[in-house]
């Protein structure tokens, strides 16, 4: 196949996908971030650096918004989100963090594959992306990208769809948000 074709069937695949999602999960989530003082995103490897692009576009509407395990990130308390990115819902280093947010009475939301993992189980809210897991022999979602590329795709996709919605609920416009863009750059 050409390098246009994979293009094309990627974009089918994402496409598929955004019937599969709940709106009213991603409503409960959108609200429980309205509502939070602070939000923290984590996630590790892929679904981490797409975590902390949204963190961006949170910081550029004004909220208060980290990725956790930076050197800029604040102290997690009883009013704030924590959103985890969590493919399996299983990843150790991502399953303690949601325990000691918790402990801490944060409120944790999982955006995931797997509402049923630890993670998911220890979440106020959970939002079920579709996706093939990295380990494509488990579950019977198929996907022609390797590991987890279409959970992440997707992820990344939510959280900007999350994004339009909640400056849609502000009032916000991207002329608005440009003020907060950096601009030591």
């Amino acid at each position: 196949m050409k390098t246009s074709q994979y293009f094309s069937e990627v974009v089918q695949e994402l496409s598929r996908n955004t019937e599969l999602i709940s709106d009213d999960e991603a409503e409960k989530l959108l609200n429980q971030m309205l509502e939070s003082k602070k939000i923290f995103i984590v996630g590790a490897g892929r679904s981490g650096l797409i975590g902390k692009s949204f963190v961006m576009r949170l910081m550029h509407m004004g909220l208060d918004a980290y990725a956790v395990g930076e050197t800029v990130t604040a102290n997690l308390e009883e009013s704030d989100l924590l959103i985890v990115g969590s493919g399996s819902g299983e990843t150790k280093t991502l399953v303690a963090i949601a325990e000691k947010a918790k402990r801490l009475g944060g409120t944790v939301a999982a955006v995931t594959i797997s509402p049923n993992s630890t993670i998911g189980k220890l979440s106020d809210i959970i939002v079920k992306l579709p996706g093939a897991p990295k380990e494509q022999s488990e579950g019977n979602y198929k996907t022609i990208q390797p590991m987890g590329s279409l959970f992440e795709q997707t992820m990344l996709v939510f959280f900007d769809a999350l994004i339009l919605r909640m400056m849609e609920k502000k009032g916000l416009d991207s002329n608005k948000m440009y003020g907060k863009h950096a601009n030591l750059e």
